[in-house]
């Protein structure tokens, strides 16, 4: 569903003068919410609306209201929430409502929202200062960290596939720095991605990707040279022999294929039993690298990404480079790419390979980065299994009570709600699905205090923090929202 008329025709609207002058007031208003306080009205002591007095004042000074555009609510419609303050299982609104959260930051609360220790790791660090602009002790702990981290048991003995690590700012700059190292170990300028899968905003990746792009129903994003759109293939997701036909066609101009350690853009789509060792095994045939994206999936689904727990029930692998983002940075702006020494020393200064970064290894992120990893022992994945299992079970167990066609599509203890009796195994099954169906579902959660991702294109994240009581709020939402969706009709 594109909501790009409806941000158009409300970014274009007039307004007076005087209204203008209200938002403002209105908005002025709220500047205490910074410290998590609430406005309240001072006749009534009741929450003053602020939403959309916020959301109308954004848009004048930020394209669309919002700095990502699945906040806009284009898919789901309505009014987006501005939150100003998160703890545990829970965020608030401008207008002081209370919500059980399963977005989660889109990945990085693992723990919960502003958990005790990953904050006083910020402020100790914070207090030392916020930026050096040179190196650090703790960008190296961090390094090894994700090195220990990324270890697992196969027939074949200990796989420990990332040797090196470079620390940066955003999952789009990992993604972004992979790529343009795998081209120059290769000296070859072809990439292969897959239908719906999202790396990141740079320009050769935009073609058929999923998260925003997939909510906006965009095939690509206007501004990418055709040179540069030419440069990258992309094919159906869970199809191998479209890979071998690519590779027998281009194979000596492949520099790399992209995937998705398990599809999470698109809603979640994992790969088929084996697939991703298989691709390896053709990539490597070819000369060329495998780059998986766990930049969702890395360090939320296992303590060793989905890489690591796909080994435990299926054959071994070793991809050439990692990326990562959300966990890693604890919540704070910080990514990573890492892999083996021989690719990953062709970076600067080592190689011929630029990139740099003013904010890389930033001591107050990687602080978070630290806390958050040291504290996701298996205990926490356990608790992640277990409230991911119990709701998947719930959200359906709904559903179908209303017969409405679903499948709950999973990777670990991320999922996401198809609305479709058949499972997707790739992009053009996922746009197939009855989307129609989700935006009263999510607002039907929303007025009972439950925020979910607002695109059915995303996946549902829990916390360790999802207790009982906050699970059953969620479920005693569900069988009003499976009525909405149940109700819901095509446009």
């Amino acid at each position: 569903m594109s909501g790009d008329s409806a941000h158009a025709s409300r970014a274009a609207a007039d307004r007076a003068d005087d209204n203008v002058a209200s938002d403002n007031r209105a908005a002025d208003s709220v500047t205490g919410s910074v410290t998590g306080s609430i406005p309240e009205s001072p006749s009534t002591g009741a929450p003053v609306q602020h939403n959309a007095e916020l959301f109308e004042r954004a848009k004048h000074s930020i394209p669309g209201g919002v700095n990502s555009p699945v906040r806009a609510y284009g898919s789901v419609g309505g009014t987006p929430r501005f939150l100003v303050e998160a703890h545990g299982a829970y965020v608030t609104d401008a207008d002081g409502h209370e919500y059980v959260d399963l977005v989660a930051s889109w990945g990085p609360a693992i723990l919960g929202h502003a958990h005790p220790d990953v904050v006083r790791a910020v402020q100790d660090a914070a207090a030392r200062g916020l930026s050096f602009g040179a190196t650090t002790p703790s960008e190296t702990e961090l390094a090894e960290l994700i090195r220990e981290r990324m270890t697992a048991e196969s027939a074949d003995g200990v796989l420990a596939p990332v040797e090196k690590v470079r620390l940066v700012s955003t999952g789009t700059e990992a993604t972004m720095t992979a790529i343009r190292l795998a081209r120059g170990f290769t000296g070859r300028d072809l990439l292969i991605k897959f239908s719906g899968h999202y790396h990141g905003h740079s320009d050769g990746l935009l073609a058929e990707a999923g998260s925003g792009l997939a909510t906006l129903a965009m095939p690509g994003s206007a501004g990418v040279p055709a040179p540069i759109a030419a440069q990258t293939l992309v094919l159906p997701y869970n199809d191998l022999d479209a890979v071998r036909t690519a590779f027998a066609t281009h194979g000596d101009r492949i520099a790399a294929v992209i995937v998705e350690s398990a599809a999470c853009n698109m809603g979640v789509v994992p790969p088929e039993p084996g697939y991703n060792a298989a691709l390896t095994e053709i990539v490597h045939e070819a000369g060329a690298l495998l780059i998986v994206d766990e930049v969702l999936t890395g360090f939320r689904v296992g303590s060793a990404g989905y890489w690591g727990a796909s080994l435990a029930d299926g054959p071994a692998y070793a991809p050439d480079l990692f990326t990562f983002g959300k966990v890693v940075g604890g919540g704070m702006p910080l990514a990573a790419l890492g892999g083996r020494a021989e690719v990953m020393d062709h970076l600067a200064p080592l190689g011929p390979v630029y990139q740099a970064g003013t904010l890389s290894g930033n001591p107050v992120a990687v602080a978070a980065g630290l806390a958050t990893l040291r504290l996701a022992d298996l205990d926490v994945y356990a608790t992640l299994d277990a409230v991911s299992a119990r709701l998947q079970s719930a959200v359906s167990q709904a559903l179908a009570t209303e017969g409405v066609a679903h499948t709950i599509q999973r990777a670990g203890n991320l999922f996401s709600v198809l609305f479709s009796d058949t499972p997707a195994t790739n992009y053009a099954e996922v746009q197939a699905q009855e989307a129609f169906r989700y935006p009263p579902f999510f607002h039907a959660m929303l007025e009972a205090g439950v925020s979910l991702p607002p695109s059915v294109f995303e996946a549902w994240f829990v916390t360790a923090a999802h207790d009982d009581a906050a699970l059953e709020r969620i479920i005693d939402a569900l069988p009003a929202a499976a009525k909405a969706a149940a109700a819901a009709q095509p446009a």
